[in-house]
């Protein structure tokens, strides 16, 4: 079985890691006219981009945080 997640473990890392240069690619896209809008006029589109790849680097953090627990636990048996 740990041979298995191995693997899974390094997907989920790879996942990760490109979910985040592509957050902060998204986040230097940002303009300086972007920042200085009106405070009302809610989330522009890049903004909306920048909190999908954040939430999805989390849950792909999680998933490996769960794997990585799951060996550990086989592992100590």
């Amino acid at each position: 079985m740990s041979y298995f997640l191995i693997p899974v473990i390094l997907v989920l890392m790879a996942l990760t890691v490109i979910t985040l240069v592509r957050g902060i690619a998204a986040f230097l896209q940002s303009t300086r006219e972007d920042l200085e809008r009106e405070p009302g006029s809610g989330p522009t589109a890049m903004q909306l981009r920048q909190n999908q790849l954040m939430f999805r680097r989390i849950i792909y953090q999680a998933a490996a945080i769960g794997v990585v627990a799951l060996l550990l636990s086989m592992s100590q048996k």
